[in-house]
C-alpha cells in the first residue's frame, strides 16, 4: 500500500514524503520516538498539506474528495490487480517500480482521478476544454481527449448552444 499511497499523492500533486509507513514492534520504543521524530520534523519542514505544494486549498479539497470517493474503488484494484505473492522484498519493490505498475496505476487510478476532478468541476459550471486544462494543469489536448472519453462513457455532454462542457 506505501507505493499506491505515494503514488496517489503524487497524482493530485502532494510531496509523497508526506506518507511514511513504517513497521514497528511494541517492544521498539526508542525506533517508535525516532520515527515519529524524523517524520515529524519532515512534515514541518514540508509546510502545510498543499500550501508547501503551492496548491490552491479549493483545487487541493477538490482533488482529496476525488481520492476519497474512489478509495473503495482503488481497494479493488489493489486487490484484483495489483496484489501479487511476495516472493521476495526486491520482487516486491520492483514489481511497485517499474512500468507494468506504471501502466496499470494510470489506466486504472490516475485516469479516474482526473476523470473525476472534471466532473467535480463541470457540477460548478459549464466550462470549455480549455478552462478545464487551466483549472487541472494539464495541457489542452489531454483536457480535451478525457472531456470526449468522458462523454462517450455519459459522465459530461458537451453543449453545443453555449459551447461547454457539463456533467451529464
Amino acid at each position: 500500500m506505501r507505493y499506491i499511497g505515494r503514488r496517489l499523492l503524487e497524482t493530485i500533486g502532494l510531496n509523497p514524503e508526506r506518507l511514511r509507513l513504517e513497521y514497528i514492534a511494541a517492544s521498539e520504543g526508542n525506533r517508535y520516538a525516532e520515527v515519529m521524530n524524523d517524520f515529524s520534523s519532515k512534515v514541518r519542514e514540508l509546510g502545510p498539506v498543499g500550501h508547501g505544494e503551492g496548491i490552491d486549498e479549493t483545487v487541493l479539497r477538490r482533488r482529496l474528495e476525488v481520492v476519497y470517493n474512489l478509495v473503495p474503488y482503488i481497494k479493488l484494484v489493489e486487490r484484483e490487480r495489483l496484489r501479487m505473492p511476495i516472493q521476495s522484498v526486491e520482487a516486491y519493490h520492483a514489481f511497485f517500480t517499474g512500468d507494468e505498475f506504471d501502466k496499470i496505476f494510470k489506466e486504472l487510478i490516475s485516469d479516474k482521478i482526473e476523470k473525476g476532478q472534471i466532473l467535480s468541476i463541470l457540477r460548478e459550471k459549464p466550462c470549455s476544454s480549455k478552462e478545464v486544462s487551466e483549472v487541472l494543469g494539464v495541457t489542452p489536448g489531454a483536457a480535451s481527449n478525457q472531456l470526449k472519453r468522458s462523454a462517450r462513457e455519459g459522465f459530461v455532454k458537451f453543449d453545443v448552444s453555449r459551447m461547454r462542457y457539463c456533467a451529464a
